[in-house]
């Protein structure tokens, strides 16, 4: 199932809940990462008004205006970056915006590629990109 066609069966359900007042509304965003075999990579986020649409970038929760702040400012160069940058650019966004500098027990992490299934990545891996942020500037 594609997606977009996921984002937009979900927002329907969420919207339903906001029309009655004996239904108590769904109150969390929802963000959906796919890699779709037509289009590529593609992120939606879903609020509980039924609201979708697609980003190139988003981040949701309590620090939502700032992560979206420390995208934005990156997005023009966020398409050029490998995986490994990519990796880097999302842990250097948490640590950013969070104030924080992590340990890498403290960060779980999915990527996502083209024809490959979904991989966490392991305690060494988050260490490794951590050690090249720490002596690199991003």
């Amino acid at each position: 199932m594609p997606v977009a066609a996921l984002a937009k069966r979900i927002a329907d359900v969420c919207q339903v809940y906001t029309q009655k007042a004996s239904l108590r509304a769904l109150a969390s965003i929802c963000i959906l990462v796919a890699v779709d075999d037509e289009k590529g990579p593609q992120i939606f986020k879903v609020d509980p008004a039924g609201h979708y649409f697609p980003y190139f970038a988003t981040a949701a929760g309590a620090k939502e205006s700032e992560a979206t702040n420390f995208l934005e400012k990156k997005a023009d160069e966020l398409g050029s970056y490998d995986k490994d940058q990519t990796i880097r650019f999302a842990i250097a966004a948490l640590q950013s915006v969070l104030s924080a500098d992590f340990k890498s027990t403290e960060i779980e992490a999915l990527v996502l590629e083209k024809n490959e299934r979904a991989k966490y990545l392991t305690e060494e891996d988050v260490d490794h990109h951590l050690n090249v942020l720490a002596e690199t500037d991003l």
